[in-house]
């Protein structure tokens, strides 16, 4: 898939997997590991914290007093979702060269970091990340909310072509999965320093419209938002 020139302001849903489909996150350590990278990676600066030298981490707290200047943000980071073997992200690029800057530093520290810890060497993903342009309002929305639904394939791996078995279960999934920004949208203070929510938040009157939104999905929102990207 051929990537789309990379426009400030413009919104793109970036992803991309693992290496033959294997996992990325093998456990807690590592997703924290990656969350910490979102935030500290997304700046014009480079990151000199000897933190990320080390790979035994002693901290799961995203730490935002580690960085000693303002921050000058290369994208906004509107949603976030991680899964065992790719992750997604919808993205706001706000400097020239933004996106492709932040996933180069992204990819490149956490494949470091992966491959230190588990004793391995080659790439950790499946080839450069794959980026699509967000062309339109509706496209947005569904878009976050097709990344926010992705963690109820770990319990119904079927449920994007047949529907949610149970969806008190599912629901109940969405509050408790740590691993996306869904919670910080419906006000639960999960990883609040990593997104900036404002702009989807203007479709929404409020965190609860936002969580109603979510789960009103239709399995035909599914099929069109599939049809253009490849997981």
């Amino acid at each position: 898939m051929k990537r789309p020139p990379f426009i400030n302001s413009h919104i793109y849903h970036v992803y991309n997997r693992g290496v033959e489909k294997r996992k990325i996150f093998l456990d807690n350590q590592d997703r924290f590991r990656f969350i910490h990278d979102l935030y500290e990676f997304n700046d014009t600066e480079s990151a000199e914290n000897l933190y990320y030298k080390r790979a035994s981490l002693q901290s799961y707290e995203v730490r935002p007093h580690k960085i000693n200047h303002k921050r000058k943000l290369l994208v906004e980071i509107l949603v976030w979702c991680l899964m065992p073997n790719h992750f997604h992200l919808l993205l706001r690029q706000r400097k020239d060269d933004g996106i492709t800057l932040f996933m180069q530093k992204l990819g490149t520290g956490y494949a470091m970091y992966f491959n230190q810890k588990y004793h391995r060497v080659g790439p950790l993903f499946q080839g450069k990340f794959k980026a699509i342009l967000v062309e339109n309002d509706n496209y947005l929305t569904h878009l976050s909310r097709y990344i926010h639904l992705n963690p109820i394939k770990l319990i119904e791996p079927n449920w994007k072509m047949s529907g949610i078995k149970n969806l008190a279960k599912s629901n109940k999934l969405l509050e408790k999965y740590r691993w996306t920004s869904y919670l910080d949208y419906i006000g639960k203070k999960n990883f609040p320093s990593i997104t900036q929510r404002d702009f989807i938040n203007e479709y929404f009157e409020n965190s609860k419209e936002y969580k109603k939104f979510i789960q009103e999905w239709t399995l035909s929102e599914i099929d069109y938002i599939e049809d253009l990207i490849l997981e």
